[in-house]
């Protein structure tokens, strides 16, 4: 009971000292009112101004603006019921007060020392005057006496409807609306005029916290506050009961359960509406408090080119609209085959028996059960979450019908996106986050999807693989059938494109036409945990994000399965051509104040904390970066990208002289397991572009004829093409020492000799790793023969196949399975030994 009694002696002596406090300090501020000339205007605050965001030369590319600087409304329009539901729950004694409520202050204080929220201790006239004349941000008892000064002032000088008119004009609403009238039309779709008693409630709710409180991410939060505000008008008699409970139900009835939260400033000119977006949250992570982008005046210099990001949307929307073509052209071709098929057996099965049920296509059984459960369950859902308050029943957001529509839409409509660096800079000079940017569609796939990178990951491990020494641009690795076995002994068995070996290959042509046995082997050469620290410095990628990344020691690493972003793609591929240095990904230089001054300066940010790394900097050797750059241009050459590239000829151009030349090109193409995603990581001396196609649903499989050599080339080729134009010629930049040029045998990687005749290639080494010894394959026209077809046998035999599978003198040294075989196995799943239910089947192609 002693206790107790100390207990409240402390607080109610604090409540004292605070009160003294405030009061001595109010008594100041008044007596500074007698020196305020008469005809003074507090409406006379900085003008809200939009932001602009540049691109790299200065070009206009949006503004981010409120709606508030001409939309304004007059208190008289506006419902009596708005400024009801404002009162009843912000400020009940507005117009009692003089500004200030020392029993809300009290209340507030009191709160605040036991630890229990009590309610704030603003009125409304005090959140105005803290909105136009203090930063609220601050948390100071020195802001909360200014805040108070001012409210004061206002009371002094404005009418109570003033105030209120000046309030409802001028606070935030979220989701960008500033003001009652700009917020009707965002959440409502109608004017301020047309206001009922449940929007007023859903207005007044954001106030307190718009991110948690907006109905379209969060219906039953925003449901429960705004039965509270209902009440609360009915409580002091503002409505009655029964109309409440009609506002309720009508506004609950017609809501719109499909839409998403977006901005309330998408809809404004934007020539790249996702890079904007984009810079947009970022924004929003640096600028807080009385500073918001709406309304402040910055000026963004942002890293984009205008002349890449309209090469980079036309490119997109043109290719986008192609893989949709071909997938729902041989989608449709499948089904027609089954149902000339099936259907007439079905229909005649049905007719013979009696069997109705069976009569029915498969759009027909699809189309019956998506109805029944947007009619019959869907609706018994919906009561269940409202009944209950659950925005969740384990089967997702309520009316559930609408994700269901956009989920078979999803299934069926192909993505993709593309981001462009600069190599030197990580400037990202376009981005494209998917198709069409408008309210359903916001997901910056090139920022935040998750993606297996299938082949277009070996590049980062061969990097690895060069700087052990082990493996050099002309290493003879076997590509033929071998058993992995795991560290629990199960059986791994990588898989070619088709099923198809070539035998002994050098590392750059393993590379170049991306064959997975002998990148596997690679891998295992090396060693899983070098593979993955190699793989994730390029990327990029935290410590603590690692984990759900599925970095797994493994053989099925080696083929890409894991999981990255397009932009860390683009960022990895940057670094070779960036001399092995590290690359960050930046789209804000600086920004500026409405006076011009730097307010921000990410860039400059960046660029310290690089230096400060040190050597760290350098992810992997300048040597290695241009092995790897030469490596990776014979995919352009003779590769993967050689189609769609034309060789590499589509990236010629015309200098101001008239001379002809053409932008040197690396990179490579990725196609994972069962053709699910189509990729091509390729860059030039200027910039680096990831490019990906897929379904946004993993897995699904975009068909045969979409790859990233078929799809993901022919893109990143043409928005190449387009941003280089007007590029004078550059080269890759050659480290001064230490990589050295030599010329091999094609075939055996040795020195070449007159036998070798026109088997030879020019490549880099990193010096000393060069070969020495010459070719003895073609010392005799046999030779080189029978010691592949006796390599080729051992592999064979060593792998369990049968004798009858082994090379006969007339068979080719390239082969493939029988047509059986090839077709089951042409998507890279394991081969069907008896064991086959202890085997990985987990296998990625290109």
């Amino acid at each position: 009971m002693s206790r107790i009694k100390a207990s409240t002696a402390v607080l109610m002596a604090g409540l004292f000292l605070f009160s003294a406090i405030v009061g001595a300090a109010l008594g100041v501020a008044l007596s500074q009112t007698k020196y305020v000339i008469d005809n003074e205007n507090f409406t006379e605050f900085t003008t809200a101004l939009p932001t602009k965001l540049l691109d790299i030369n200065g070009e206009l590319i949006t503004e981010f603006a409120s709606e508030e600087k001409r939309d304004i409304i007059s208190i008289k329009k506006l419902p009596q019921q708005m400024i009801d539901a404002l009162i009843a729950r912000e400020d009940k004694r507005f117009y009692k007060h003089e500004g200030f409520s020392l029993l809300a202050l009290f209340r507030a204080v009191f709160g605040k020392l036991t630890g229990h929220s009590m309610g704030g201790g603003s009125t409304l006239t005090q959140q105005i005057a803290g909105t136009l004349y203090c930063d609220r941000s601050d948390m100071s008892i020195h802001r909360k006496l200014d805040e108070l000064w001012w409210a004061v002032q206002m009371e002094r000088r404005y009418t109570k409807d003033e105030i209120l008119e000046l309030y409802l004009n001028k606070i935030y609403f979220g989701a960008g609306t500033y003001g009652v009238s700009a917020a009707s039309k965002y959440y409502f779709g109608h004017d301020a005029t047309e206001i009922t008693p449940a929007e007023a409630a859903i207005l007044v709710i954001q106030l307190s916290n718009p991110a948690l409180m907006n109905p379209f991410d969060y219906p039953n939060r925003a449901m429960d506050r705004q039965r509270d505000v209902l009440n609360k008008m009915v409580e002091h008699k503002f409505i009655t009961k029964e109309d409440a409970d009609e506002s309720f139900e009508e506004y609950w009835a017609t809501f719109d359960y499909s839409r998403t939260s977006a901005a309330a400033t998408f809809t404004h000119d934007d020539k790249a509406p996702w890079f904007s977006e984009y810079v947009r949250r970022e924004l929003g992570k640096m600028i807080y408090g009385t500073n918001d982008i709406y309304t402040s005046g910055f000026t963004v210099n942002t890293t984009l080119n205008l002349k890449n990001q309209i090469a980079a949307q036309d490119t997109m929307e043109k290719y986008i609209a192609i893989a949709n073509r071909s997938y729902q052209r041989s989608s449709n071709s499948r089904k027609n085959q089954a149902f000339k098929i099936y259907t007439p057996i079905s229909e005649m099965l049905s007719l013979l028996y009696g069997l109705s049920g069976i009569k029915v296509s498969e759009q027909r059984q699809e189309t019956i059960a998506l109805s029944t459960y947007t009619n019959t369950i869907n609706p018994v859902i919906d009561v269940m979450s409202l009944m209950f308050g659950m925005d969740t029943l384990k089967l997702g957001i309520v009316n559930r019908s609408n994700a269901v529509a956009k989920s078979n839409i999803g299934k069926t409509t192909i993505e993709g996106t593309l981001v462009a660096l600069e190599n030197n800079t990580g400037y990202i000079t376009a981005l494209v986050g998917g198709s069409k940017f408008d309210s359903e569609n916001q997901y910056i796939r090139a920022i935040q999807a998750r993606i297996q990178p299938g082949s277009s990951f070996k590049p980062l491990y061969y990097s690895a693989a060069i700087d052990s020494l082990k493996y050099t641009p002309s290493t003879i690795i076997s590509d033929t059938p071998i058993v992995f076995h795991t560290a629990d002994g199960k059986p791994y068995i990588p898989q070619n494109f088709r099923g198809e070996w070539k035998g002994d290959v050098e590392l750059w042509y393993a590379l170049a036409h991306s064959m997975n046995i002998p990148s596997v082997k690679i891998l295992d050469g090396i060693g899983f945990d070098a593979a993955i620290e190699r793989a994730v410095a390029l990327l990029g990628i935290s410590d603590e994000e690692l984990p759900s990344r599925a970095f797994v020691p493994g053989y099925p690493l080696g083929l890409g399965v894991c999981s990255v972003r397009p932009i860390e793609n683009a960022r990895a591929y940057a670094i070779f051509a960036n001399g092995g240095k590290e690359v960050t990904p930046i789209a804000i230089r600086n920004v500026q104040d409405r006076n011009g001054n730097i307010f921000l300066n990410p860039e400059h940010d960046v660029r310290a904390a690089q230096q400060a790394k040190g050597a760290a900097a350098q992810i992997i050797s300048p040597q290695t970066a241009y092995v790897m750059t030469q490596l990776l241009q014979n995919t352009v050459k003779s590769g993967s990208l050689a189609s769609p590239t034309a060789n590499g000829t589509k990236l010629r151009y015309t200098d101001a002289k008239g001379k002809k030349y053409t932008i040197p090109a690396a990179g490579k193409t990725g196609t994972t397991q069962n053709w699910a995603d189509a990729w091509t990581l390729a860059y030039t001396p200027y910039y680096t572009a990831a490019v990906w196609f897929g379904f946004d649903k993993p897995g699904q499989s975009l068909g045969l004829e979409l790859t990233g050599s078929t799809l993901a080339g022919p893109a990143w080729t043409e928005f190449m093409r387009k941003a280089h134009e007007g590029l004078p010629y550059k080269d890759f930049a050659r480290p001064a020492t230490g990589v050295v040029q030599a010329t091999v045998c094609s075939v055996s990687g040795k020195l070449p000799t007159e036998e070798c005749g026109n088997h030879k290639i020019s490549l880099w080494f990193l010096s000393g790793t060069q070969p020495t010894e010459h070719c003895e394959y073609h010392s005799s026209t046999s030779a080189p023969r029978t010691l592949a077809v006796s390599r080729l046998e051992q592999e064979l035999f060593g792998a369990g196949f049968a004798s009858d599978l082994l090379i006969t003198d007339d068979a080719p040294l390239s082969f493939n399975l029988d047509d059986e075989d090839t077709e089951q196995n042409s998507g890279n799943s394991a081969f069907d030994f008896d064991s086959a239910e202890s085997i990985d089947r987990n296998f990625l192609l290109d």
